[in-house]
């Protein structure tokens, strides 16, 4: 079995039994600034877990990667929090992301139009939530940024 597929498989199944997530929490915490700390505590423990492993493997591959994309890179999914977005929502709008519909990211919607809206502006949801600029920046490009440090954040999220 391919890497990435095992790695999709089990990623799945941790969607169904979150109880399986293991975050390091106390690894995060200690880099980010109190009110990223906010934003990471308020993460659903799946997307802890998801950005924590997303920085660590940030810093194997750039162990001189500036603070702020370390930073970064353990909120970048912070925006999914936003609004209850369970697990039948998430698995729906990956395997369909390529049809998102166009939505507003404002107002925030229940439902699937919701689960859409958070799906597609997430980055946005995170990133007007920061304070620091070069922080919010990089969460705010993870999707679609062209800076260095944008490109490979969207890289290794991709990897998971």
């Amino acid at each position: 079995m391919a890497l990435v597929t095992r790695k999709r498989l089990i990623r799945l199944a941790k969607g169904f039994f979150p109880a399986l997530c293991r975050p390091d929490d106390a690894w995060a915490l200690a880099r980010l600034a109190p009110d990223e700390a906010g934003l990471y505590r308020a993460m659903d423990v799946r997307d802890r877990e998801h950005n924590v492993a997303v920085a660590r493997r940030l810093l194997e591959r750039w162990p001189d990667a500036p603070d702020c994309a370390v930073r970064a890179a353990l909120i970048h999914d912070a925006g999914k929090s936003l609004r209850p977005y369970n697990v039948w929502e998430r698995i729906f709008t990956a395997l369909f992301e390529r049809w998102t519909p166009e939505v507003e990211p404002y107002p925030l919607r229940t439902g699937l139009t919701g689960a859409w809206q958070v799906r597609r502006h997430h980055p946005r949801y995170a990133a007007d939530r920061i304070a620091d600029p070069c922080v919010a920046r990089l969460v705010g490009e993870h999707h679609s940024g062209t800076s260095t440090w944008a490109v490979r954040l969207r890289a290794i999220d991709a990897e998971f």
